[in-house]
């Protein structure tokens, strides 16, 4: 029974879900089912403490700045990520930020990053991380012991002072058992490849990083409304280069938006690799890509520049495109055609030599074929398991459920039978689809109509 009741919880959840997309109103950010809820200190005193491959929620006020705690060892590299997502129509100027830093216990910055909406100032997730690396060359942040994640929001009077929801993650990537190459690369393939064979295919994106669906090379098509972003994930192995382009279809009328269509790529721990919020758009079809990114290799995290410091693992990289609500107040407020274009060069090359499970920064057999099947994980590298096990639960629990209430039907007829006298013709009274009939109280389909 607890089973079929989980199994009609689930399948009614995903039906008002749909309702709510039938409605016309965009999606909200879609939290990872799991967050746990977390309230930040003022200080590091109180602060509370994250734990390593776990997700929390949380709320930044405006001008505001929460405090954590993460007990780290000298064997692991470590990353805090911050999700920020503002509420649906806030008023937001290119100059609000988001920053997290990781510090030591004598408030040094073992590293920090800020992210802004730039000239694409609507409202629409941002993420940010921080991390402590073991880097040889330098003595801070490589010992054991309490480490401190800020996040900080700086706002402007003009800005909506709604708090903004915040995601946490906090994972950690394995230390090398050998040392290799460090010096990063200092060019890369650029010419952008071949388009995708194959043609289009239909890929329904997700409400954030949790749901984001699998991307295999090729060309994906997708609605967008003004307003909303759309997550996807794509996995990427150690020596391959990856290309995304992103364009809008055509809208009828005339008219212009700058910054219609932000795109931005993570990497597998949530640190913003790339962005392009350039795109102006007036009504024909347009196309944003991203700048040719490095290959993944270990040693582009000695890099400075920042999209290729961030190609600096394998595992699943996540893309979020994002139309401005102002397209509705010019062209109309109706989904919009997209189209994504995903190229994967190169074969896998070996991994480094971790000294220990690589975790979430590895592509595996099961992240491939969630990439070419579309699934989703409720955790980045999840691979798709997680929910194409509760898929199957689901489909499981229901399958219980009518097999119980035909069952029940079987066990109502008899009874009535017996209590009445069988093989009459007659219908008994309270039977099952009689008029008027009630069956055995508690049990059995509704009243009145029945499914």
């Amino acid at each position: 029974m607890a089973a079929v009741l989980a199994g009609t919880s689930l399948l009614a959840a995903g039906a008002g879900a749909g309702q709510a997309r039938a409605a016309g109103e965009p999606a909200a950010y879609g939290f990872a089912a799991e967050a746990r809820p977390v309230s930040g200190a003022s200080t590091t005193s109180d602060a509370p403490r994250l734990d390593a491959g776990a997700v929390y929620k949380d709320a930044l006020r405006r001008d505001g700045k929460l405090i954590y705690r993460v007990d780290l060892d000298d064997a692991h590299h470590a990353y805090v990520s911050a999700v920020a997502v503002p509420p649906r129509g806030a008023e937001l100027s290119y100059r609000d930020q988001l920053s997290v830093s990781l510090q030591d216990r004598d408030g040094s910055d073992c590293s920090s990053t800020s992210t802004q909406f730039g000239s694409a100032d609507f409202a629409r997730p941002l993420a940010a991380y921080a991390h402590r690396t073991l880097e040889t060359d330098r003595s801070r942040c490589r010992d054991a012991g309490s480490y401190y994640v800020v996040v900080e929001r700086e706002g402007q009077d003009a800005s909506s002072a709604e708090p903004w929801g915040l995601e946490l993650r906090h994972v950690l990537e394995p230390a090398l058992s050998s040392t290799g190459p460090t010096k990063a690369p200092e060019g890369w393939p650029s010419a952008s490849p071949a388009p995708p064979a194959g043609g289009p295919r239909e890929r329904a994106g997700g409400t954030g990083f949790a749901d984001a669906p699998g991307l295999a090379e090729g060309e994906w098509t997708d609605r967008i409304e003004p307003g909303e972003s759309r997550f996807y994930r794509i996995p990427v192995d150690w020596g391959q280069q990856l290309f995304v382009s992103a364009d809008l279809g055509s809208a009828a009328g005339g008219g212009f938006v700058s910054g219609a269509l932000p795109v931005s790529l993570y990497n597998p721990a949530l640190g913003l690799v790339d962005s392009a919020d350039s795109l102006a758009y007036d009504g024909k079809q347009k196309s944003a890509a991203l700048d040719p990114l490095p290959p993944v290799a270990y040693e582009n995290r000695y890099a400075s520049a920042t999209k290729t410091n961030g190609m600096r693992f394998a595992g699943w990289y996540y893309l979020r495109v994002s139309l401005n609500p102002k397209v509705a107040q010019v062209f109309g407020k109706k989904p919009y055609g997209l189209t994504l274009r995903v190229n994967v060069e190169h074969d896998a090359a070996p991994p480094p030599p971790y000294a220990g499970p690589a975790g979430i920064f590895a592509v595996t057999d099961d992240d491939r074929r969630a990439a070419t099947d579309g699934a989703s994980g409720t955790s980045p590298g999840d691979g798709g398991g997680t929910m194409r096990l509760v898929a199957a639960g689901g489909i499981g629990a229901g399958t219980l459920l009518l097999l119980g209430l035909g069952a029940w039907t079987v066990v109502a007829r008899r009874r009535a039978d017996a209590g009445t006298g069988a093989g009459t013709g007659a219908e008994p009274v309270g039977a099952v689809g009689a008029p008027g009939a009630t069956g055995p109280a508690g049990f059995g389909p509704p009243r009145g109509g029945g499914w």
